[in-house]
């Protein structure tokens, strides 16, 4: 099948942007990123600002923009069964290099997964970024999840006090 990716979710002046590889089946078929009930994307993220978590997408979508970040996917396209980033066959990718150009106060670059880690370094874009591989949020990614807040919740602090 062949997966499209969403358009960026971006704050107004962000400086840290967020990439996923590619969503998965269910966000794909809800149209929000991190839909998957098990992905532990959404909770990191609020636990990260302190805020009480929601189920609601547009809170979701309102906690991005409050909190200076960009959210999006280094894939534009790929085709792919089921949601598994290593079932990822011809992938192209979003603009990035484009896209950091549009949003110079972008400094870190937090990757979701070592997927979305790898496919930005082919993409050949942000070499001038501090870029950071962080443990996937997906549930597929077997590590606690009180490692996973653990890591997302010092690298989100980090990068927003530069």
């Amino acid at each position: 099948m062949i997966c499209q990716s969403f358009a960026p979710l971006v704050s107004e002046h962000p400086r840290v942007l967020i990439l996923g590889s590619m969503p998965g089946v269910a966000s794909l078929n809800a149209g929000q990123y991190y839909a998957h009930p098990r992905n532990a994307f959404w909770p990191i993220l609020f636990a990260a600002f302190d805020r009480p978590f929601s189920q609601d997408y547009e809170t979701r979508c309102r906690l991005i923009r409050e909190q200076e970040l960009a959210l999006w996917d280094v894939a534009r396209s790929c085709i792919r069964e089921g949601s598994l980033d290593a079932d990822m066959k011809c992938v192209v990718y979003n603009p990035l290099d484009v896209f950091l150009q549009q949003y110079p106060d972008i400094r870190t670059v937090l990757c979701n997964g070592n997927t979305a880690f790898t496919l930005f370094r082919k993409s050949g874009a942000g070499k001038d970024r501090c870029v950071l591989r962080m443990p996937s949020t997906s549930p597929a990614y077997t590590i606690p999840y009180s490692r996973k807040e653990e890591a997302w919740k010092s690298a989100l602090s980090e990068a927003l006090r530069k």
